[in-house]
């Protein structure tokens, strides 16, 4: 299964295109990298992965400078499921969960 993604522009009630992400091993190791599509979307990423905690990496410095990085830190325990983690961002606020 796949590891995706979804950053919202909360404040405005958008999508966020552009934003780059990575998605890394829990040490730093990057394992992909991609930027939001139109729709703020990045999936596909995780075929082929172990289990194991994971983190994703947003540059959000242009989109909310206050917070110029957001770093969503994940267990991705069972590779035969899909995890879907969106990020929602405001200019001084942001939320998660895991989506579906």
């Amino acid at each position: 299964m796949t590891i995706s993604t979804h950053v919202l522009d909360a404040a405005r009630g958008r999508p966020f295109a552009g934003i780059a992400v990575s998605l890394q091993r829990r040490d730093g190791t990057e394992v992909a990298n991609a930027e939001t599509n139109t729709d703020g979307r990045i999936t596909g990423w995780g075929d082929g992965l172990e289990a194991g905690v994971y983190r994703l990496v947003f540059d959000t410095a242009e989109a909310a400078p206050f917070f110029p990085e957001v770093v969503l830190t994940f267990d991705y325990s069972d590779p035969a499921q899909h995890y879907h983690v969106p990020l929602l961002l405001s200019p001084f606020a942001y939320s998660t969960y895991r989506g579906s």
